[in-house]
C-alpha cells in the first residue's frame, strides 16, 4: 500500500471515530499549545529586553548607588553617596572613553507654561549623556559643558511635554515653570516611547549641576554611565572603575559596578529558567498524550483484528501493516500538533493584546508583552508531535504486524 493510500486510510479512521480521536489528541494539543505560548512570550520578552538595551546604548558600564546592597553582589561596597568627585575620578581612568552622571529626581513633577500644564520627570545629566544613551535632539540643541559650569536654568524636553505645553508653537526659547523654578527650553528630544518601564517622552533633561543646586540641594549622583575605549575592554574597564571607587571610599560598601551585557545575560537566564519550567509542564502533557495515543492504537488493533487478517490473507506484508499503523499514530498526533499550534498562537496573540491594553501605552508608547513566534518553533512543535505519535505507536504497530492471519480471521 502506498504512503498516500495509508494516509487516506488513517484520516478516514480519524473521521470515523471523531470524539475518540479528539479526546486522544487532547494531551498533544495541550502540550504543543503550552510550548507555542511559552516560546512566543519568552522570545518576545527577550527581543524587547534586547531592543531596550540597544536603545539605551551599547557596551556601557553602569555604576549605581545602592546603600542596602546584598552580599550576593561581590561588587557591593558601602558609601555615603556617589558624588561628582567620583565622576571626575572615573573620567580620569585610562580605559574609560566617555562618562555621564545622572541624577533623577525620582518622581513626576508638574510643569506649566501659561495656562497649560503637564507632568514631567526631571533628570540631571551631563553633555555626553546624549551619545551614551542614544538620545536624539530633533529641535534646538542638547546641553553643553558651559550649561553645567554655570548651573544654567535650561532644559531639553521630551516629545509629550512639547505636545502638551506647546501644541501650536515653537517651544525653543520659551520659559516653563517646574516646581517653582523658571527654566528655558533649548531643545526637544526625538520620540522614544517607554524605556526600562519609564516614559522617556516625559523626560526633562537639565544640567546635573542645576538639578543638584536648585532641586536636590546636594552634589550627589544617582548613577553613572561610562563607556570603555574599546568594546572588548568592558570587563577590564569595570575592574578599573571598581578599584578606583574602592580606593576613594576606603573599601566601604554601598555601590554596584555592572555592565549592560551582564544584566542582559542575567535576564536571559531568568527567561531560560521560565521557559524550562513551562517546557517541562508541556513535556508532561505530551507524555500523557503519547500514552493516550498508544492506548487508543492498542484498542484499534483489537477492534480491527479481523481486518488485519483479511489484509494479510490477500497479500499484505508485515511491513505494510506496520507502516499503516505508524502512519495512523503519526497522523493522530500530527493533527493534534497542528491544532495545538493554532490554539497556542491564538492564546499568545490574546496575551499580547491584553497586555498592550493593560499597559495603556499603545503602539507608540509601551506595547506591553510582545509576542514573537519564530518559524523554527512552529516546525519543531509539529515535527515533535508527529514523532510522539510514531514513538508511542511503535508497540501497537508491531503487535498488529505480528498477528497471525489465520487467528485474526477467526476473531469476532
Amino acid at each position: 500500500m502506498s504512503l498516500l493510500r495509508s494516509l487516506e486510510t488513517a484520516l478516514a479512521n480519524l473521521r470515523a471515530n471523531k470524539l475518540r480521536s479528539v479526546l486522544t489528541m487532547l494531551g498533544v494539543i495541550i502540550g504543543v499549545s503550552a510550548v507555542i505560548v511559552m516560546v512566543a512570550i519568552v522570545e518576545g520578552a527577550r527581543a524587547k529586553v534586547v531592543s531596550e538595551f540597544e536603545r539605551l546604548g551599547s557596551k556601557l558600564i553602569i555604576i549605581v548607588y545602592e546603600p542596602e546592597q546584598s552580599r550576593l553582589h561581590k561588587e557591593a561596597v558601602r558609601v555615603d553617596n556617589l558624588t561628582m568627585d567620583d565622576v571626575r575620578a572615573i573620567r580620569a581612568c585610562d580605559l574609560i572613553q566617555s562618562i555621564s552622571a545622572e541624577l533623577p529626581i525620582g518622581e513626576d513633577i508638574r510643569a506649566t507654561y501659561r495656562d497649560r500644564e503637564t507632568t514631567c520627570r526631571p533628570i540631571g545629566v551631563q553633555p555626553d549623556y546624549a551619545r551614551l544613551r542614544n538620545v536624539s535632539v530633533v529641535a534646538g540643541r542638547f546641553l553643553t559643558w558651559e550649561d553645567e559650569d554655570n548651573w544654567a536654568k535650561v532644559c531639553v524636553i521630551g516629545d509629550k511635554i512639547r505636545a502638551e505645553l506647546f501644541p501650536n508653537e515653537d517651544p525653543l526659547g520659551k520659559d516653563i515653570e517646574v516646581r517653582g523654578i523658571t527654566i528655558t527650553v533649548v531643545g526637544v528630544l526625538a520620540p522614544k516611547g517607554r524605556t526600562g518601564g519609564e516614559d522617556a517622552d516625559r523626560a526633562l533633561l537639565a544640567p546635573i549641576t542645576t538639578i543638584q543646586k536648585r532641586y536636590v540641594g546636594r552634589e550627589i549622583v544617582g548613577m553613572i554611565w561610562a563607556q570603555p575605549r574599546d568594546s572588548s575592554m568592558v570587563n577590564p574597564a569595570m575592574d578599573q572603575v571598581w578599584q578606583c571607587l574602592m580606593r576613594r571610599h576606603n573599601n566601604a560598601p554601598g555601590f554596584r559596578v555592572d555592565s549592560q551585557e551582564n544584566i542582559l545575560n542575567a535576564i536571559g537566564r531568568v527567561l531560560n529558567i521560565f521557559g524550562l519550567v513551562i517546557g517541562s509542564v508541556a513535556g508532561l502533557a505530551l507524555l500523557v498524550g503519547g500514552i493516550g495515543i498508544m492506548n487508543i492504537m492498542l484498542v484499534s488493533v483489537t477492534e480491527r483484528t479481523r481486518e488485519i487478517g483479511i489484509r494479510k490473507a490477500v497479500g499484505a506484508k508485515r511491513r505494510d501493516i506496520l507502516v499503516q499503523f505508524l502512519i495512523e499514530a503519526a497522523t493522530l498526533s500530527g493533527t493534534g500538533g497542528l491544532v495545538g499550534i493554532g490554539l497556542g498562537g491564538l492564546v499568545a496573540w490574546i496575551v499580547g493584546a491584553v497586555s498592550k491594553r493593560l499597559m495603556k501605552g499603545g503602539i507608540n508608547n509601551d506595547p506591553g508583552i510582545p509576542v514573537h513566534l519564530p518559524l523554527w518553533s512552529i516546525i519543531g512543535a509539529f515535527a515533535f508531535s508527529a514523532f510522539v505519535g510514531v514513538f508511542f505507536g511503535i508497540y501497537p504497530a508491531i503487535r498488529a504486524a505480528r498477528l497471525d492471519p489465520i487467528e485474526a480471521l477467526r476473531h469476532e
